[in-house]
Order: structure tokens, then C-alpha cells, then sequence
């Protein structure tokens, strides 16, 4: 079964996405997500100047092989682009083979562990009214877990916050609903600002405040977001651990992995991180040291279903589970990716869920469906996904930036 054309197609209902769309000599197609958010266009390129030319003749049915082909065939390796693609062509290549067998994509992969992948939700406030209310609308809504992020005063913008003033409004226009895109349209990135001292100062007595309003039982989680310094990180996690954190977030930047001992000297909140890790010789240290709880890395990010599975089963055999990253810059393509994939795998964990916009779901009609705190994946052939041209034409694709964060004393920090 030859493969005749693969497109990329970038649109932006809302936000903008990268989708390959393989289609085969009998007529079948199959949809993988590209989506780098505030880089999208470099995977596009990458895509159609060097990857669509390979592909055109092979047989779509040699996932490992074409895996192997892009991966070990490419003298430049790895990193965010090369895996985003790789990631799209693999996602892609399974679910026509999903649907050329006439099953859903996840008995592929061994069919259920499971009923379905508990989600948890995005709750956030500038203060803790504001966040209360959040909370509430989450539960209203199903999620039975909820991840606590907060303004810290003094700043006027902070990550994860959906009031913050540098938060896109969501498609309905209302900045309260966190289905914002934090990439704003603009010639450069938007600035924010950061004061790490108090926003340690600060975060603790929200956790303690969540507790006293929602109780001992609900999963609670929070996302550092590359922050913090070691000593930080370990301090901050020591500080959370009357309130029973699910997981404590990418408390340091990735690329030094040795630092996430000292950490873990120190606290006993469990830990997730790998968000922006795109291989499993990212995680090599993290997994045989038992540094972390919990792998972040998306489908779309990993080399696709191909890569993730061999993350997971790797950190299986020292008991660490599933967190995939799911927020709106990963398609309904790779949300319903990991959704397959989650409800195979032994070692599922939790798997991050925000809703896309309407615009967004006219785009890729998913079939996969939300309840009682679960993502189900849909029962049709394949994905469980198709793209709607027509519509994402009328979404053309508009240049956005993740901001940047500096201190107060005006140095450049991690955002």
C-alpha cells in the first residue's frame, strides 16, 4: 500500500496547527499532528522540503521501518523540529493502518487497560476568589482532578493564569475561560515579568487554602514551569507536602537532569517533568536514578506513537507513569493520539486535558468524548479524527509568539 501524497496543512482556528495528512495509493488517509507552537512554521518547512519527498513510494505500512528511516536515516538528530516531524509522519502511518484494519487505533496496541485516561483540568485566578470559583467550574464540569495555578501579587502577569493581562481572550472572548492561547499575535514576543521570592512566598498558603475549601480527597497539581533553581525547587516541594500534591511540575529547566537529585533529597512530592523532551535518551538519567513520578512529553513531540510507547515502556520498568501534555497547542490529532494510547499502555497515569475551541473542533471533528473525569477515544476506524479543509481554510495561519519573562531587575529568566 504506496504512499501517492503527503500535505501539510497549516491552519489556525484560534491558534495555530501543523497537520500531515498521508494519503495512500487505495485512497486512505491518515492524520498526524506537527504543532511546535510559536515555531510552526519550521516544522511545516522541515516537513514539506524534507520529509515529503521521502515518503512518496514507500509503503505506508512499514511504521518501524519509516520510524527508523527518518530517525537513524537523518545524521542530525532529535530536538523539537526533527521530532514534531518524525512524530506527525508516525501518527499518521497508524492511523491508516488502524483504519485499513477496520478498528479503532488503540486494539492496535494491544486493545484496554483500562475504562478510560482520567484527565485532570486547568484551574486558575489572580486572587483566590477568582480561583475558587475556577475550581468550581471544573468540578461542575466532570474534571476529577484539578491543577491549582495562581497570581502572585505584585506581578501582573503570570503563566497558567486565564484573567492574567498578557492571556489571549479564549474564541467566545472571555479571558475567564482558560482555552487561552498564551502566543500572541504580534511582531515580538510579550513580556512578563517574574519575582521567584514571591511567588514562594505566595504559593503555599494558596495550596493550604485550596485544602481547607475542597477538601483532602480532591488530586490537586501545579506547574512550576522551569522556574526555580534546585534549592528552590526542593524548598517549594518540602513547603507542598501537607497538601498532598498529585504532582509538583517542572520545577527546573530540563537540560540539566542532574539537578532533580537535589530535589528529591529533599521532598517527597512527587515530580513531573518532560514537556519539552523529545527522545528517550532525555530520560535515560531520570528513569535509572527514579528521579521523577511522572513523564510530560506529548505524542506530537515524541516521534509519535512509535517514540512515546517506547518512553513509557521504558520508565514502566522503574514504576513511573504517564502525564501527558495536552493543553490547546496540541491538536485534537495528538489529543486523540495519546487518548489511544492511554487507555492501552499499563502504566497510565494521568493525561492533561484543556478543551479546544469551537473553531478548532470544526477543524478536526474529533470522536473522542469527555466524561466523568475521562477522555474515551472514539470507536471508529483509525484516529478518530478528520480534517475539515474547507473550514481550516477559512482559519490562515497568523505569526504568534510564547512570551518571554524577565526579573525584576530586568534579566532575561525562563518562561
Amino acid at each position: 500500500m504506496r504512499i501517492t501524497a503527503a500535505d501539510v496543512l497549516v491552519s489556525s482556528p484560534g491558534r495555530n496547527f501543523v497537520t500531515l495528512r498521508i494519503t495512500t495509493e487505495d485512497g486512505v488517509t491518515g492524520l498526524g499532528d506537527a504543532t511546535l507552537n510559536g515555531r510552526e512554521l519550521a516544522v511545516a518547512a522541515y516537513l514539506s522540503e524534507h520529509v515529503v519527498p521521502l515518503l512518496i513510494g514507500r509503503d505506508a505500512h512499514l511504521i518501524e521501518d519509516t520510524w527508523q528511516y527518518l530517525y537513524r536515516g537523518a545524521y542530525w538528530r532529535r530536538g523539537p523540529v526533527t521530532m514534531a516531524s518524525i512524530a506527525a509522519v508516525d501518527t499518521a502511518l497508524w492511523d491508516i493502518k488502524a483504519k485499513v484494519a477496520g478498528l479503532p487505533l488503540y486494539q492496535l496496541l494491544g486493545g484496554r487497560s483500562r475504562a478510560g485516561c482520567l484527565t485532570y483540568g486547568h484551574a486558575s485566578g489572580a486572587d483566590l476568589p477568582e480561583l475558587f470559583d475556577s475550581v468550581r467550574a471544573h468540578l461542575e464540569q466532570g474534571f476529577r482532578a484539578i491543577r491549582i495555578q495562581t497570581g502572585v501579587p505584585g506581578l501582573g502577569s503570570v503563566y497558567g493564569v486565564a484573567s492574567s493581562a498578557n492571556a489571549a481572550a479564549g474564541a467566545d472572548g472571555m479571558t475567564a475561560r482558560y482555552d487561552h492561547e498564551p502566543a500572541r499575535r504580534s511582531a515580538v514576543p510579550v513580556e512578563e515579568q517574574w519575582d521567584t521570592r514571591a511567588y514562594l512566598r505566595h504559593i503555599t498558603g494558596v495550596f493550604e487554602a485550596v485544602r481547607n475549601e475542597f477538601g483532602p480527597e480532591l488530586p490537586l497539581l501545579h506547574d512550576a514551569h522551569h522556574r526555580l533553581t534546585p534549592i528552590q525547587a526542593a524548598k517549594l516541594g518540602k513547603s507542598l507536602e501537607p497538601y498532598d500534591l498529585f504532582w509538583l511540575e517542572d520545577v527546573t529547566p530540563a537540560e540539566n537532569q542532574a539537578v532533580l537529585r537535589r530535589v528529591r533529597e529533599h521532598t517527597t512530592t512527587p515530580l513531573a517533568i518532560g514537556e519539552v523532551f523529545n527522545t528517550i535518551w532525555d530520560y535515560r538519567e531520570l528513569f535509572e536514578e527514579q528521579l521523577i513520578d511522572y513523564v510530560r512529553s506529548p505524542v506530537t513531540h515524541a516521534g509519535g506513537i512509535t517514540g512515546l510507547r517506547r518512553i513509557f515502556d521504558y520508565a514502566a520498568v522503574y514504576q513511573i507513569k504517564s502525564g501527558v501534555h495536552g493543553p490547546t497547542d496540541i491538536s485534537p490529532v495528538g489529543l486523540a493520539a495519546a487518548v489511544h494510547l492511554g487507555v492501552a499502555i499499563p502504566n497510565f497515569g494521568i493525561q492533561e486535558y484543556m478543551r479546544h475551541s469551537a473553531p478548532t473542533d470544526e477543524v478536526f471533528r474529533p470522536t473522542y468524548t469527555f466524561g466523568d473525569g475521562m477522555l474515551q477515544p472514539g470507536e471508529e476506524p483509525g484516529l478518530g479524527v478528520s480534517y475539515d479543509e474547507v473550514v481550516a481554510e477559512s482559519f490562515p495561519y497568523r505569526s504568534a509568539y510564547l512570551p518571554v519573562n524577565r526579573l525584576l531587575d530586568g534579566s532575561m529568566h525562563d518562561w
